[in-house]
């Protein structure tokens, strides 16, 4: 008699542990897009009243605060599932549920971000292609490449984010050069860019809410905690991530607002739409003529491209965790492809939900994210202080009191100053989902007399976790 391990997942299939550090921290900048702060440069820079940098600044330390939480918590509940994992296991399931399924609006609506710019970018190339044409192809082509293999989908968007990267380099030399000969602000050290007497704090937060949707790789990358070659690797993962991108975000958005001191420069005769829609190709078209434009638009492409993988990826497993917990139906939610190793039915779900990118507009949904976003980074700050302070009893000493009481506080309070700054067309959306979301909770729950089905820990999940060994005959 031999030893055989049986996977429990659905379908008989499991999730590999192949991703290393870099690899994951390259997946969370690839979700966050750096070229983002050109596409919604023009609609901060007018919601803020020309301090763009100022309201990447503010979302930084926000995110700081909450990536330094999801990385404590991570540690202490390796699985995937961010914030709907970290809130049923620390605070109850049933809430549990409520943020996963709040959250699943940031997380299904980011790929169709990337969908729209992508949109907009060729529309821009191809004036005379109908647009569903490039919703549809984008849509066909991320879902291929993520439904075949997670390693592919990895050394793919490294390769992407690294042009981007690059061009974005060139870009800020070639501002920097511009600045010099007296062009924009004519100086590249101006406090201006993040301060004047025109500004209000209301208008900082207001962008800040607005950006915030760009920080959301950090909190993303968890959802590969389970394909990461050492668990231990996830908080130094998320804390890099959010260094790394909101450096990328505030060097670029100080030397583009330096370079173009007030936003109209966007909006020629008045036109908003120059600003609602993506700026990118207006910035690289005055900052290098028609060929650089053309580079800059090729680095978005890309990167935007990367973006959508990775957010694709990460929902996709996002909806595995709750389909094996059985919150979603869990033969198809559940289910990983025993060939891929992918869950194949999360993955076509979520492409076929982006085909719906056609008739919105990129602020709209932008800020719909946001709700989601946020509701998320307020639980998981909350989720541990429940888990350390409460469930653990880690509150006795200094400095468990500064990490799990007051670290963790400090980052729900400033992400409240975001909630109370949040677009009224976020809030009806989102609370309408939440709503709704409510309302299956208690059909599932049978009018809250019982929890949620909770995933048993010894279920495994990837080829190194707990698992349940059977005997097998070799006879």
């Amino acid at each position: 008699m031999a030893e055989k391990t049986k996977p429990l997942a659905h379908g008989g299939g499991t999730l590999r542990r192949n991703l290393g550090l870099w690899a994951i921290v390259g997946l969370g900048l690839g979700y966050m897009t750096p070229t983002v702060v050109f596409d919604t440069f023009g609609m901060v820079a007018r919601d803020t009243n020309n301090v763009v940098p100022a309201a990447y600044l503010v979302a930084l330390v926000v995110m700081v605060f909450t990536a330094i939480s999801y990385g404590k918590i991570a540690s202490a509940i390796p699985s995937a599932g961010s914030a709907y994992t970290y809130v049923r296991e620390s605070i109850h399931p049933n809430l549990g549920f409520m943020v996963g399924w709040t959250s699943l609006i940031d997380y299904v609506l980011l790929p169709m971000v990337n969908c729209l710019i992508i949109k907009s970018y060729l529309e821009a190339m191809f004036p005379d292609v109908p647009a569903w044409i490039w919703v549809v192809l984008y849509c066909i082509a991320v879902t291929s490449v993520i439904y075949m293999t997670m390693r592919g989908t990895s050394n793919l968007n490294m390769i992407l984010l690294v042009f981007s990267i690059v061009v974005m380099v060139v870009f800020v030399a070639l501002v920097v050069a511009q600045l010099m000969r007296g062009d924009g602000a004519a100086t590249i050290l101006s406090v201006g860019a993040f301060l004047h007497d025109d500004v209000t704090m209301g208008a900082v937060l207001t962008g800040a809410t607005i950006v915030c949707f760009s920080f959301i790789g950090f909190d993303a990358v968890t959802m590969y905690a389970e394909e990461a070659k050492d668990p231990k690797i996830m908080p130094k993962a998320i804390l890099l991530t959010v260094i790394l991108g909101g450096g990328i975000f505030l060097v670029a958005s100080y030397v583009s607002q330096l370079r173009f001191p007030d936003w109209n420069e966007f909006a020629p005769g008045g036109d908003m739409q120059f600003v609602e829609d993506s700026t990118l190709p207006i910035i690289g078209d005055l900052v290098g003529g028609n060929v650089f434009m053309a580079v800059l638009t090729a680095a978005g492409f890309c990167a935007t491209l990367a973006s959508g993988l990775a957010s694709h990826a990460s929902v996709s497993r996002m909806l595995l965790v709750m389909g094996r917990n059985n919150v979603l139906p869990q033969r198809a939610f559940g289910y990983i492809n025993t060939r891929t190793h992918t869950p194949t039915f999360n993955i076509v779900l979520v492409g076929a939900i982006s085909l719906l990118a056609i008739p919105f507009t990129l602020e709209l949904i932008a800020a719909w994210i946001n709700y989601g976003a946020l509701i998320a980074f307020t639980f998981v700050n909350i989720s541990v202080i429940a888990w350390f302070a409460i469930r653990k009893g880690m509150r006795h000493t200094p400095r468990e009191i500064f990490s799990y009481i007051v670290m963790p506080a400090i980052g729900t309070l400033l992400t409240g100053l975001l909630w109370v700054n949040l677009h009224p067309d976020a809030l009806i959306g989102g609370i309408t989902w939440t709503i709704l979301g409510l309302i299956y909770l208690a059909v599932i729950t049978k009018g809250f007399r019982k929890k949620v089905v909770a995933f048993d820990e010894n279920q495994a999940v990837t080829g190194y976790n707990k698992v349940v060994k059977v005997p097998v005959d070799e006879s």
